[in-house]
Formats: C-alpha cells, structure tokens, sequence
C-alpha cells in the first residue's frame, strides 16, 4: 500500500512538472511527501489528484499546483531561510514549505487545526517546523523578520502587520480581494513595497481572530 502512494506522489510531481512547475526543491517535496496523510479518510481515495479538498472547519487542502507554484514563486524570488506562513491548515503546504526551506513558521487561528498538523509533520519527521495559535492577520511578531511570507487565505487587502515583518528584500506572497481574488506578490525595499499580479485564484477567506 505504502508503495502505490510513494508511485502516486512521484506521478502528481511529474503531473505539476507538466503543468509548469519547475523548481526541483518543490518536485522533489511533492513527490516525497504522502499527501493522504494529510486528509481525512473518505476522501483519501482523491488523495493524489490536482484538485483542492475539504477538510473540515469550513477549510481546505489546497490543490497540488498551487500549493508547489506558491512555494516555487518565492524561491524564484531569491526566497530560501526563513519562511512564515500563514494559515497551516492541514499541514500539507507547510511539509512542502519545510523541505523547501531552512526553517518555517507556521500561524493557525483553528486549534484542532492546527494539532491536527503538528501530529502529521512529526509523523513524516519535519522538525524545522514551529507552529503559533492566533490571528493570521497579525502575524508572528516575536520571530520577524521573515524572509518569505505566504498567505493560503484570501485576505481582502495586504495585512500591513505582515508587510510590517518582511526583511529587506523580503517577499510576501497572498490571494488578495473578495469577490475577484489575485495572487498577489510584494517585494519589499527598505520602506517600498513593490506590488506585482500573478494570477487570478480561489482561496477560502482570511479571517481575523483566533479559535480555542
């Protein structure tokens, strides 16, 4: 069995090589990291296909190009250490993020969320991974500055609190609108930030506060 989900998993890597994405570092994680992990049972069976899934708590498991294209933008943007991400939901994105870079910070406003997660990343043996309970919007003040930041949430402007985190030179990387959502790139420089569209998508909301 564990054998036909390692084939599936190289097979979606080669699927998203197809599709465009390039990046080695993210082939490489999503073909070794077992994405049935992180979903719930009934639907383990959708496990290995591009497509987005539910995955309780009115969240969802983003689908596979998405997740390795947002993870492969901001390496393209220079982007390798130190990596906040908001919204860890089921963990999935966050293990790609932790093979990807040196170490990630990871923000959930859902508690059982986010001990759901934890559990899976110590099951695979990714470490470099340090999780927060709280408000995505505000960040994680106490760890900036962060090289990188992605947002798996639609917010409907850029969180100033997260532009407020970025290093020089740092990049942020969120969905941002309501109705119309764009992916969104911001480099900043010094006291500059630098706004750049990369393409329309669909993401649950970004919701402010936090959940026990």
């Amino acid at each position: 069995m564990l054998a036909n989900y390692s084939r599936s998993a190289k097979a979606l890597a080669e699927l998203l090589k197809r599709e465009g994405v390039e990046d080695t570092q993210v082939l490489s994680a999503i073909a070794d990291i077992p994405r049935h992990v992180f979903i719930d049972d009934v639907l383990k069976h959708k496990a290995y296909e591009n497509t987005a899934l539910p995955i309780g708590q009115g969240q969802t498991i983003s689908q596979p190009y998405i997740v390795a294209r947002m993870t492969e933008l901001l390496r393209l943007a220079g982007v390798r250490d130190k990596v906040l991400e908001i919204g860890t939901g089921s963990g999935y994105q966050t293990a790609v993020l932790a093979k990807s870079f040196t170490k990630v910070y990871s923000v959930e406003r859902i508690k059982a969320l986010q001990w759901q997660a934890k559990r899976r990343l110590h099951q695979l043996d990714l470490y470099n991974v340090a999780m927060k309970h709280g408000d995505g919007w505000q960040g994680w003040q106490s760890q900036a500055p962060f090289d990188g930041i992605i947002v798996t949430a639609a917010a409907s402007k850029v969180p100033q609190d997260l532009l407020a985190q970025l290093s020089d030179g740092g990049v942020l990387l969120a969905p941002i609108g309501e109705q119309e959502q764009k992916l969104t790139m911001v480099i900043r420089n010094g006291d500059n930030y630098t706004e750049h569209v990369i393409a329309p998508v669909r993401f649950v909301p970004l919701i402010p506060g936090d959940i026990e």
